[in-house]
């Protein structure tokens, strides 16, 4: 009797656990558009660096993934507008980096990244 009930609700744990892994996964990090989870596996499927034995478990966890994405479709509509936190730090850092060179921070254009080739040299004839 226990056997019969411990063996399914025990499998059944272990399935639920690791289904929709890679949409839990990109979930837990910035905002990536919808359906995340679907479309890592796919990709991760479709990749050369993809080991012979990690497709078979991502064909298993396509579905789930599909299925928990559009369950989180609601949640990623409502970050769609939302900084992910790479943003914020890099917005936080702009303006400290501003403050600590007295410059008017209502009034500092965006940082953008410059080459070295891009950089006048005094040295340059």
């Amino acid at each position: 009797m226990m056997k019969r009930v411990l063996l399914p609700l025990v499998t059944g744990c272990a399935f639920l656990s690791t289904s929709g892994c890679s949409s839990v996964m990109t979930h837990t990090g910035g905002h990536q558009g919808y359906y995340p989870g679907t479309r890592a596996d796919v990709t991760m499927m479709g990749s050369d660096e993809t080991s012979w034995a990690m497709t078979p478990l991502l064909i298993i966890d396509l579905p789930f993934s599909a299925l928990l994405d559009t369950l989180l479709l609601p949640y990623d509509y409502y970050r769609q507008g939302n900084q992910n936190t790479r943003d914020r730090i890099k917005a936080s850092e702009e303006h400290n980096l501003a403050l600590s060179n007295g410059v008017d921070i209502d009034h500092v254009p965006p940082m953008t990244a410059t080459t070295h080739s891009q950089k006048s040299s005094p040295h340059k004839k």
